[in-house]
C-alpha cells in the first residue's frame, strides 16, 4: 500500500474554487465547444476577404487547436474503423491501430503516413510503448487476428515483428472459449506484465516477463475492488509509489491497484465511460466514450475538457458519419495519447475511422 499521504483524495470531477457546479460546467462546456478565432483587424474599411480561422477546444492553459488534415490517408486507402490505441516511439513517430487489414498506421509527427504494420492483426485494441534492454517495443492487445490467433497479447518491435505472445491461460479457469477478451496490457516496473480482461470478466491478470501465469485479481462488479469493463490501463508514477491506474469504464471511474493486485482506492468518479489514459507530468489525459477528453491534475480534479460533445445522439455512436461531427468535437473518444510536446492524439470509436491531432496553444 502507498505511504500515508502519497495518494490524493478521491475526486468526483471537483469544481475549482470561486465557481458553483452550474457555473463551472457551463464555463467548461462552453470552452470545449468549437471556437472560431479570427485575427484582429483594423477599424479602417478594407475589401471583404476570407480570414483564416482556427478550430479551438479546451480551456485555460489546456487550450488546443485542431491540426487540420493531419493523418489523412492516400487516395483509395481507408481506415476501416478506429477502435484501438495510440502511442509514439522515441523518434516521435505516431502509431495508430485500426479495425482492418490496414493494421497499425505509422505516421510522421507532421501527419504523413510512413508505413503500415501488423496487417495480420487487424484489430489491435491497445498499444503501450516501452524501452527494454536498449530496444524499443510495444505492448499490445489483439482482438481480431487470424482464425487461429485472436484475443491475445503481443509484444512487437517498431517494424512490426512480433517477439512475444500470450493467450488465454488455462489456470484462469475460463468456462467458455470467449471468456478471454482482453483490452489492455502494460509492463510493470519489474518487467512482469499486467493484462486487463475488460470485455470478459474484468479480471486483472499478472504474468512474469516470459509470459508465465502468476495470478488473477479483481472481477466483475460495482463494489470497491471490482470493475465493470476494465478497459484501459496505465502505470501511474505521479505519487511516491507507482500504481496501476485502470479505467473502470461502465462504473464511470478510475481506480488504483498496486502491483500485488490489491485495490487501493477509487480516484475519480462520474466520468463519461473512460477508455484510455495517457500521462504528461502530473496530468492524466482520459478519453471518454461519451464524446469528451478530460484532463485531470495530480489531485485527479478535472482542469479541462476537450472536444466536449453536447449532442448525446453522437455519444458512443460507432456508425455516426465523421463528416457530421464538428472537427473540434469528439463523438466517442477511445484511443488517446499526449506526446512530449503536449500534442494530443485521439481516435474516435468509429466504423469508418476518425483521428484528430490537437496542438496546444502557447500561453
Amino acid at each position: 500500500m502507498p505511504r500515508k499521504g502519497s495518494i490524493r483524495p478521491t475526486a468526483s470531477l471537483a469544481i475549482p474554487s470561486g465557481l458553483n457546479r452550474r457555473g463551472f460546467l457551463t464555463a467548461a462546456g462552453a470552452a470545449a465547444l468549437t471556437t472560431l478565432v479570427e485575427p484582429a483587424t483594423s477599424t479602417a474599411q478594407v475589401p471583404c476577404q476570407a480570414q483564416p480561422r482556427e478550430l479551438l477546444t479546451g480551456n485555460g492553459e489546456w487550450t488546443y487547436r485542431v491540426v487540420s488534415e493531419w493523418g489523412h490517408l492516400p487516395a483509395g486507402t481507408e481506415f476501416g474503423g478506429t477502435h484501438g490505441g495510440i502511442a509514439t516511439d522515441n523518434a516521435g513517430r505516431v502509431y495508430i491501430s485500426t479495425q482492418s487489414a490496414t493494421g497499425v498506421l505509422v505516421y510522421s509527427p507532421e501527419g504523413t503516413l510512413l508505413k503500415t504494420i501488423l496487417s495480420q492483426y487487424p484489430e489491435v485494441h491497445s498499444i503501450v510503448h516501452a524501452d527494454e534492454n536498449g530496444e524499443e517495443v510495444f505492448y499490445a492487445t489483439v482482438q481480431k487476428g487470424t482464425p487461429q490467433e485472436n484475443w491475445l497479447f503481443i509484444k512487437f518491435r517498431p517494424d512490426g515483428s512480433v517477439t512475444q505472445k500470450i493467450t488465454a491461460p488455462p489456470e484462469a479457469g475460463f468456462k467458455t472459449p470467449d471468456a478471454w477478451r482482453l483490452t489492455a496490457a502494460v509492463p510493470a516496473p519489474d518487467g512482469s506484465i499486467f493484462i486487463a480482461n475488460g470485455y470478459g470478466d474484468s479480471r486483472l491478470f499478472h504474468f512474469d516477463k516470459k509470459g508465465n501465469y502468476l495470478a488473477a485479481y479483481s472481477g466483475k462488479g460495482a463494489a470497491d475492488g471490482l470493475m465493470d469493463c476494465s478497459h484501459g490501463m496505465a502505470i501511474d508514477v505521479r505519487y511516491d509509489q507507482p500504481l496501476l491506474l485502470i479505467c473502470d469504464r461502465e462504473n464511470r471511474r478510475l481506480c488504483h491497484f498496486d502491483f500485488d493486485g490489491k485495490f487501493v482506492r477509487t480516484v475519480t468518479q462520474h466520468l463519461r465511460r473512460p477508455c484510455q489514459i495517457s500521462f504528461y507530468g502530473d496530468y492524466a489525459i482520459v478519453s471518454e466514450l461519451e464524446g469528451r477528453v478530460t484532463i485531470l491534475d495530480k489531485d485527479n480534479v478535472a482542469t479541462a475538457f476537450l472536444g466536449d460533445n453536447r449532442d448525446k445522439k453522437q455519444w458512443a455512436n460507432y456508425t455516426v458519419d465523421p463528416g457530421k461531427v464538428a472537427p473540434a468535437i469528439f463523438s466517442a473518444a477511445h484511443g488517446c495519447f499526449i506526446d512530449k510536446n503536449t500534442n494530443i492524439y485521439v481516435s474516435d470509436w468509429n466504423s469508418t475511422g476518425r483521428i484528430t491531432k490537437l496542438a496546444r496553444i502557447s500561453s
